[in-house]
């Protein structure tokens, strides 16, 4: 998981970087269009050029990430791919068996968990204190399970897209703790109902690796909260963007504002 996380990041990386040599090229040939020496129009056309060519670029790395973005969609668990699969493995140190189900049942058994617990689920995900949400899991048990992590993950990310920064990082952190139970559950072999007091009491005194672990996780998983949000952003954007072009298209289907960014410049000061 965290090979398939490390390449989806240098994906996306890859990606802005082809975009910006796009947009780079962009302003080139526009500043060069209009060019009326000789040395000017052959600059044009290799400027031109070059944009074809990154334009082309910037379409496989597309490929390649949406490519990438749909074999996550098929991975079972949202909070197993945000979370990093290594974080217990040097705390808990042990990983058990777990009786696999199919998507349909998985999809069924979310759906009916959150519309029963969501409100609970929101409230855990904003308390702040141990204690409290020791004592809310004590009164509420039920609550410690993957659907509640599930939740909380998607909760993180709409937070974020809302810019909700301070309500996505303390949900965040309840989202960690809800992690950590469960995988302290699948170390010792047991439902998680029945470990979480185990869980506090050891974060809660002061045992340094543990506390340091959790943090580590925390301040990861942030990070790729963000990440998703701003993948989410950018294509809300890109379908906005074609659903305004499609509302603008003129005769023989062209986009007015792409025809006059085209225009060379000695033209569009006349219109201006």
């Amino acid at each position: 998981m965290e090979a398939f996380q490390k390449k989806g990041a240098e994906l996306e990386k890859s990606l802005l970087e082809a975009k910006k040599k796009v947009s780079e090229a962009q302003r080139r040939v526009k500043d060069l269009d209009g060019a009326s020496s000789d040395q000017a129009k052959k600059e044009l056309e290799e400027a031109k050029s070059q944009e074809k060519q990154l334009r082309k670029e910037e379409r496989s790395w597309e490929k390649k990430v949406e490519e990438h973005r749909r074999e996550e969609k098929k991975m079972p668990w949202n909070v197993d791919t945000l979370s990093k699969e290594g974080f217990s493995k040097s705390v808990l140190n042990v990983k058990p068996e777990v009786k696999e189900e199919t998507e349909e049942e998985k999809e069924e058994k979310h759906k009916t968990f959150v519309e029963k617990y969501e409100k609970q689920i929101k409230h855990f995900g904003m308390l702040r204190r141990w204690d409290d949400s020791q004592k809310f899991l004590s009164d509420n048990p039920h609550l410690v399970c993957e659907e509640t992590a599930n939740y909380l993950v998607i909760m993180c990310i709409d937070l974020e897209v809302e810019e909700k920064h301070a309500l996505m990082e303390q949900v965040a952190h309840q989202t960690i703790v809800m992690q950590f139970i469960l995988e302290l559950a699948k170390s010792l072999k047991v439902d998680p109902r029945g470990c979480f007091r185990q869980f506090f009491t050891k974060i809660k005194t002061a045992d340094q690796q543990y506390q340091d672990a959790f943090n580590d996780e925390l301040e990861s998983f942030k990070e790729r909260v963000r990440g998703r949000a701003k993948i989410r952003i950018e294509k809300a954007m890109k379908e906005y963007e074609e659903e305004e072009k499609q509302k603008r298209l003129g005769p023989g289907g062209l986009d007015p504002v792409e025809v006059y960014d085209t225009l060379p410049q000695r033209l569009l000061l006349i219109h201006q």
